[in-house]
């Protein structure tokens, strides 16, 4: 296997890497916020609206951890610097 192969294989997965474990953090999360925001709901009918609108504020910047995750596997795999060193040999 030659070395452009192997940076291949290894961006794929370091790519597959950040990806699943970046987005297991933001799942467990939204699950607990989701449960937290339903209780909240249940045990306080009148105050849904304000707790929709912080449920909704919050679950944006949990997904956007797991946006930034799937942003560096991209970059791993598609604008790796590794490629333009490997390529000119």
């Amino acid at each position: 296997m030659d070395s452009a192969t192997t940076v291949a294989v290894v961006s794929i997965i370091a790519a597959g890497a950040t990806t699943s474990i970046g987005v297991i953090g933001p799942a467990l999360g939204q699950g607990k916020a989701i449960t937290a925001a339903l209780t909240s709901i249940a045990q306080q009918p009148d105050a849904e609206q304000d707790i929709t609108r912080t449920l909704f504020v919050g679950l944006a910047m949990l997904e956007s951890l797991a946006i930034y995750c799937f942003v560096i596997s991209m970059i791993v795999v598609f604008a790796n610097p590794f490629w333009s060193h490997f390529i000119a040999k």
